[in-house]
């Protein structure tokens, strides 16, 4: 098993002109995008459990992907899947479980009930906050996010075994930084709106979580980050 500390190189982005793996060859393979946060989530649970030799990174380049990948890998066409057993699984919150229940490594969600039913609010609660983020950039983003960012840091007062989400590293904290860590670089670089301010749970969230290797090896050039966000929403 690796170290979730392993850095590994990252492999080139395949698109239109590449040719496919062998696939269901035997070869686990998650399909991603270095530019994707649903996907980062699950190659976050990937690194955290020491899983870079057992599952092998397929990047894609998702403005020019391949045709095979839709006509023989997943007929929906969106990236993160996990080919594995003969099979292919999507959806990233499905799939950071599945990697959680399914491969040897850490355990990601806590054994306590009362954590438990927290992390699955949390996990619920996700879409309401993506959707309220993304949505703000087309409004006024100090008022529309204070809410959701709000419940966030009262959510991080919860447990005080810990830092993050449900005191212990958890699969809710997997599921939250990739837009967290998009939208702290988009909302200050385009608004002069630092999320942080007045959140000091928030805060030092994102300083603990910073201090992960496995997610740290996964963090997207913030340049690159403003450029994507300028494209889509400016």
């Amino acid at each position: 098993m690796a170290s979730p500390s392993v850095v590994e190189d990252r492999p080139a982005s395949l698109d239109a002109t590449s040719d496919p793996p062998t696939l269901f060859d035997g070869t686990i393979r998650l399909y991603t995008s270095y530019v994707c946060p649903f996907a980062q989530r699950v190659w976050i649970t990937r690194n955290f459990k020491g899983l870079q030799e057992k599952i092998k990174l397929v990047p894609l380049d998702l403005g020019n992907r391949p045709a095979w990948y839709k006509e023989k890998v997943y007929p929906e066409n969106k990236v993160p899947a996990l080919e594995h057993n003969g099979k292919i699984i999507g959806e990233s919150l499905d799939l950071i479980k599945y990697l959680d229940n399914t491969f040897e490594g850490p355990l990601l969600y806590p054994q306590d009930h009362a954590k438990r039913e927290s992390g699955e609010e949390l996990l619920k609660y996700t879409d309401t906050f993506i959707k309220t983020m993304y949505g703000s950039l087309k409004g006024d983003p100090f008022k529309e996010t204070a809410p959701v960012l709000d419940y966030l840091e009262n959510i991080l007062h919860k447990f005080d075994d810990g830092p993050f989400f449900l005191g212990q590293f958890s699969l809710v904290d997997i599921a939250y930084i990739p837009f967290i860590e998009r939208f702290q670089i988009i909302l200050n670089e385009l608004f002069k709106y630092d999320i942080t301010a007045e959140r000091p749970k928030l805060s030092a969230w994102i300083e603990e979580m910073n201090k992960i290797d496995a997610y740290a090896q996964t963090k997207m050039d913030p340049k690159e980050i403003v450029e994507i966000f300028k494209k889509k929403f400016m």
